[in-house]
């Protein structure tokens, strides 16, 4: 059999035939994961723009919440170790801008932003803050005026909570100095400035408030950016402010400065120096009174000295001398008057108060207690007399009711009988023997009589009518 080979062309078709293609099975977990590298190698740190809305925060501290414009929407995540992070409180219907990168989540095969960081859009990160805290602290009360506590008006020790280099301790001691000098300043060193400022500041009023020392607190710090005050317009800062048990004055900053300390703070001075004079106005203005009372009375004292003088200075050596020798003889007068006066008085006072003595050592005799004692004992002696009376009676009543029972147990016994001249016989066995009947001759019996017994034998019997032998 002769085989014929193919022809050319049908040779060449079966050189360019293409390969069928093999069909590949996705694992849905493999499939989402390389989506995932894919779009995170891609998409790795970018910055995405929209309007929060759907926002829930997590029990576990991180925030889920969708960005969206008018065509479309991104679920967001913001993990809790950036969250602490914010300076702000993010809510619904918010502009923000949010930097991140986009990621898949596996579980749901959903496409999400993974958040870095979020800042709002048109103002500053601190600024919302500061309007958001201002707003919640407001609705709880803590700005209302009948919370707050007046400020004592003459404060022994005052505490400042400050830097203890910066030229804020030295402003305020150098007013506080001049206008009260008798005022005691307890320095409580803090940062006012820095991730560790509100924590320094919330400590140090704790501590003023348990120390004791002082009446009144001061914080104070000079003026600065936003940012340099970020930690007194802290939520924590402010709520120890508000449960400081003493009152607080807030000193922050310069005039034009306002912060959350100053809205929580029982009175808000514009700046340290300001809260030096403010806390030392009372004793400043009764200083001021007596510097002018001093004045008007020595201006007085000379005026009257003058007068004095120019009327003495008419008055002839002679009649000035008796006019004072008269007044000092008047006087001496009246001194001694008020010696009498006070010798009376002391003698008074003395028999007044022998008088009380003698009342209290008579009430002292009535609660002796010898005499009660004494008294106590005369009535056991007395008691004593009567009941051994009582008790011989008793024995006498007693000795004659036994006297009439031995007569009438005398006249009963058979002994009185024998004593009228009777006897009584009783066998050997000391039966007595009621029949004559009940003996027989020989038998032995033994009579028993008033005075004495005796031992027979019968040697016969005989008839009642007959004699015995």
């Amino acid at each position: 059999m002769v085989t014929r080979p193919d022809p050319p062309s049908a040779q060449l078709g079966l050189m360019f035939e293409e390969p069928r293609p093999v069909r590949r099975i996705w694992p849905v977990r493999e499939l989402v994961s390389q989506v995932r590298e894919l779009v995170e190698q891609r998409y790795g740190d970018l910055w995405v723009e929209g309007e929060i809305s759907n926002f829930r925060p997590a029990p576990s501290g991180h925030l889920y919440f969708t960005l969206k414009d008018a065509d479309a929407q991104l679920p967001v995540v913001l993990f809790r170790r950036q969250a602490v992070l914010l300076r702000f409180r993010p809510e619904d219907g918010l502009h923000v801008l949010v930097r991140g990168r986009v990621s898949v989540y596996d579980q749901r095969g959903q496409l999400q932003l993974v958040a870095e960081t979020m800042e709002p859009v048109g103002a500053g990160s601190l600024q919302l803050a500061f309007e958001q805290l201002k707003q919640k602290l407001k609705a709880e009360g803590l700005f209302e005026a009948d919370r707050k506590q007046p400020l004592p008006a003459f404060p022994r020790s005052v505490g400042i909570i400050t830097s203890p280099t910066g030229a804020v301790i030295r402003d305020f001691l150098n007013i506080a100095g001049r206008r009260h000098s008798g005022l005691n300043v307890l320095l409580c060193g803090a940062a006012v400035q820095g991730d560790s400022a509100a924590a320094e500041v919330e400590a140090a009023l704790k501590s003023l408030n348990a120390s004791g020392l002082v009446d009144v607190i001061v914080i104070a710090r000079g003026g600065g950016s936003l940012e340099d005050l970020a930690a007194f317009n802290s939520e924590r800062v402010a709520r120890a402010i508000a449960g400081s048990k003493l009152p607080v004055v807030s000193a922050i900053g310069h005039e034009t400065d306002f912060t959350i300390a100053d809205f929580v703070a029982d009175l808000r001075a514009p700046t340290p120096s300001a809260a030096a004079e403010l806390i030392t106005a009372a004793q400043h203005r009764i200083a001021e009174h007596l510097a002018g009372v001093s004045g008007r009375l020595a201006r007085a004292a000379r005026f009257q000295l003058l007068q004095a003088q120019q009327r003495f200075g008419r008055v002839p050596a002679s009649r000035a001398e008796a006019r004072v020798s008269a007044l000092i003889h008047r006087l001496q007068q009246r001194v001694d008057d008020r010696c009498q006066a006070l010798v009376d008085c002391q003698s008074n006072r003395v028999r007044q108060l022998c008088r009380q003595l003698d009342q209290l050592s008579a009430a002292v005799l009535r609660h002796d207690p010898r005499q009660r004692l004494a008294h106590a004992l005369q009535h056991f002696a007395a008691g004593n007399t009567r009941m051994d009376r009582a008790m011989e009676r008793t024995i006498h009543a007693e000795k004659a009711k036994l006297r009439a029972l031995e007569a009438r147990l005398h006249s009963l016994s058979p002994l009185a009988v024998l004593e009228r001249g009777y006897a009584l016989v009783l066998d050997e066995s000391g039966v007595l023997i009621r029949s004559a009947e009940r003996v027989v001759p020989g038998q032995r019996v033994f009579t028993r009589m008033s005075d004495g017994a005796f031992t027979s034998r019968v040697e016969a019997l005989a008839g009642p009518d007959q004699p015995t032998k």
